[in-house]
């Protein structure tokens, strides 16, 4: 292997220009402009739960009738509609087929939602598409965006110029630079950055790639049908061209004016660091479309806020995640399946420090082996009367069965999950926790949906700044208990322990 020179976060910099302040008002307000006539909402298609750690106040759908979206479309929250709506797809535990058809069904619901009578008015909604997946660039890519833009064409007429790429999530350690994607280090390593390809993440069994470089990611992962060149990259120079008077709409028209040649859903990739650059870049996309361009968007979690104008909301504290609500003297349920390596120590870390907490393990290979159904029942014995004096953490062995085939890995991480979800709903019939945490994406996903039978949901905010979200449930059996959507590879080591104290009521 090649030597890799260190890079430094200072050092790539400072070939660029600094950040220009821009307050989240400043977008709220251009967005509220465009809106006097009709209202629009973004459908943001996430494909696992963790893509609402960065936004509060929202309506999280678990199903997608257009009953669903006429529910989420006519919510009010603080009096307001909502200026975006998250559809939890959870595309990336689906095979390529599957994920297409899930896309599809989601946009042409949304759509004929939108079509309908709202609140005894002639329909005048619009409608923009957001195909939220990895900050670490896994994920059905270009499948998932090519699948709206072909469905919203189908449906509609209108074809779409560029899709718009920013994998960026600073609050998380992931920044793009000169069209580069890296990773933040920590801890010793604070202040280094290493390219996303070097990554764990890269290696991925399923979504594994080779380029971090996001262009060239671009042709590689659509197979050479978008050259590397062809992609439109606005990089630093362009996000924060606001000159020296700080004027935010130079930054606009710069970026309006380099989307300007986007045709034929062109690739069009966004430099990102921190907040303000999210901002500037919300406010040239307005302008684009303001000119009659059509956009999609391919984002990790930040996006969205940025895009809407949303303040950041500061963490959650267990007071503020139980208001309104009666917790239960029961013990509250961990749920970890993540298989990453940050998971595993923040696992540990939970166990050594949480000693009145009782640990249940799921041995993936006997459940693989058959006869999972008498396994399951022990462990569904254990979890519920467990939880009638202590946190229970219910984890998947550490050991990660993997094969070569993409296909056969996510059956495998189906079937693990599959029993996770198992013995989550079968814990919640017998002996309802008090809280609900889940690690990991395809983990939180299924643990909403059908552990927790939750449809309707209101995200709240984060746990911890920017990461790990709440979600209120509004109906079925988990109304009434905070289940919290831990992502698979943010946060720290002690961030898991972190989040359980606030919510317990033993450690």
């Amino acid at each position: 292997m090649p030597f890799e020179p260190e890079l430094f976060e200072a050092d790539v910099l400072a070939a660029f220009p600094a950040e220009v302040r821009i307050p989240a008002r400043t977008v709220a307000e251009a967005l509220e402009a465009r809106s006097a006539a009709a209202p629009r909402i973004l459908v943001v298609l996430d494909d696992d739960p963790t893509g609402t750690q960065s936004v509060a106040d929202l309506p999280v759908l678990t199903r997608w009738e257009v009953t669903d979206f006429t529910w989420a479309f006519n919510h009010r929250i603080n009096g307001r509609r909502p200026d975006a709506v998250y559809v939890l797809t959870n595309t990336r535990s689906l095979d390529p087929a599957e994920a297409a058809a899930r896309n599809e069904e989601v946009v042409r619901n949304a759509l004929a939602a939108a079509a309908l009578e709202i609140d005894g008015a002639a329909p005048s909604l619009q409608l923009g598409f957001v195909s939220r997946s990895d900050s670490t660039l896994r994920g059905h890519y270009p499948l998932e965006p090519d699948t709206i833009a072909a469905t919203v064409a189908a449906a509609t007429g209108e074809v779409t110029d560029g899709v718009v790429m920013v994998p960026a999530f600073p609050d998380a350690g992931r920044v793009t630079i000169g069209g580069v994607h890296y990773m933040r280090g920590t801890g010793g390593d604070a202040g280094k950055l290493t390219p996303v390809a070097q990554t764990e993440f890269a290696r991925d069994a399923s979504f594994g790639f080779a380029n971090s470089d996001l262009a060239k990611y671009v042709e590689e992962k659509s197979g050479g049908r978008f050259p590397a060149d062809s992609v439109i990259v606005l990089d630093l120079n362009i996000i924060r061209a606001a000159g020296p008077d700080g004027d935010p709409q130079a930054s606009a028209k710069a970026i309006a004016d380099a989307v300007g040649s986007a045709t034929d859903s062109t690739p069009i990739v966004a430099d990102i660091v921190t907040e303000n650059d999210l901002r500037a870049l919300a406010l040239g996309l307005e302008e684009a479309e303001r000119r009659g361009k059509k956009l999609l968007y391919r984002v990790g979690p930040p996006f969205v806020r940025g895009r809407i104008g949303q303040e950041i909301r500061t963490e959650l504290s267990g007071e503020e995640a139980y208001a309104g609500l009666t917790p239960s003297d029961a013990g509250g349920l961990i749920v970890v399946g993540s298989h990453v390596g940050v998971t595993t120590r923040q696992l540990k870390a939970l166990v050594e420090q949480h000693s009145a907490a009782r640990i249940v393990e799921i041995d993936v290979e006997r459940l693989l082996g058959g006869g999972s159904e008498d396994y399951l029942d022990g462990i569904v014995r254990t979890v519920a009367e467990a939880l009638r004096s202590a946190d229970v953490i219910l984890h998947t062995s550490r050991l990660l069965i993997k094969t070569d085939d993409a296909a056969a890995s996510l059956r495998i991480a189906r079937t693990v999950s599959a029993a996770v979800v198992a013995v989550v709903n079968r814990t919640l019939k017998t002996f309802p926790p008090r809280f609900v945490i889940a690690k990991g994406g395809i983990t939180s996903s299924d643990v909403a949906a059908h552990g927790l039978e939750i449809r309707h949901a209101i995200v709240r905010g984060p746990m911890l700044p920017g990461i790990v979200s709440l979600w209120e449930p509004v109906d079925g059996p988990a109304k009434g208990i905070p289940y919290i959507v831990f992502a698979g590879n943010v946060g720290d080591d002690q961030s898991l322990a972190q989040v359980t104290r606030k919510l317990s009521n033993t450690f």
